[in-house]
């Protein structure tokens, strides 16, 4: 299973939230965590800094890929010469790709400075991650990470401003590739959705667009509580909701829509 959290905003985290997800691990057979973006507030060095503890501090493999308030908002110089300097330092390699028992995972940085807070996919991410599904094991679950949704519900106040220009072509080219999901985290709030349904894709199997909430920070998304996704072998996608009064997250019955 992965443990799928987002949003994490070290800066603004909430030091009781960090404690159940450690407790969460430690009574769950989870194979990876993945962090869809927004690991920082303000991509200070501190707040790398902890947020890189907090991960380590879990025992398991870790796949994370930056959002958009990873790069420097007040320092322009850096926003513009060098935005993932910071991120780089503490982990590395912005798109990599991780395989489990169930699982075959590939990370996509879609964060441009010029497109900050919608994103970006370009012609090049495309292709080479067409070629990366391909060659995947048949047996695995194949799920790409990205900050930015692909698909926003109707009531969404930005609507497709929240998605990655190119993201639908895209989305196209993958789920022909045998892509089976997304993960994300940008707009705060739970939700699973069927982009095979939804945009006609053609293909056999659906392809789940997976987001996420705030899982650590107080930037909750109209008074919804903390949350975060688990994700099972058989692409079956739960959302736990933090619960203030027992201090851990707790299940939280949804249905895909």
């Amino acid at each position: 299973m992965i443990l799928h959290l987002s949003d994490l905003h070290f800066g603004t985290e909430k030091p009781a939230c960090i404690a159940a997800i450690r407790l969460f691990c430690q009574e769950h057979p989870i194979e990876v965590v993945v962090v869809s973006g927004d690991l920082t507030q303000r991509a200070r060095y501190r707040q790398f800094y902890d947020c890189k503890q907090f991960l380590e501090s879990l025992n398991l493999p870790y796949l994370v890929v930056p959002g958009n308030h990873d790069i420097p908002f007040y320092q322009l110089w850096n926003r513009i010469f060098s935005p993932f300097t910071r991120y780089k330092l503490f982990f590395g390699n912005m798109e990599t790709t991780l395989e489990t028992a169930h699982f075959y995972i590939i990370g996509v940085n879609s964060i441009r400075r010029r497109y900050h807070t919608r994103g970006h996919i370009s012609l090049e991410q495309i292709q080479q991650i067409d070629q990366s599904l391909m060659i995947a094991p048949e047996d695995k679950i194949k799920l790409i990470v990205a900050h930015q949704p692909f698909y926003t519900p109707p009531n969404n106040p930005h609507g497709v401003k929240d998605c990655p220009m190119l993201g639908r072509m895209a989305l196209e080219s993958w789920s022909q590739s045998g892509l089976n999901g997304l993960l994300h985290g940008h707009l705060h709030q739970s939700a699973v959705y069927d982009l095979n349904q939804i945009y006609h894709l053609g293909v056999a199997h659906p392809v789940l667009d997976i987001h996420a909430g705030t899982a650590t920070s107080y930037r909750l998304h109209r008074g919804l509580p903390n949350s975060f996704n688990v994700i099972y072998a058989n692409a079956d996608v739960e959302h736990y909701y933090f619960d203030g009064k027992q201090k851990e997250f707790v299940l939280k019955e949804e249905n895909a829509e």
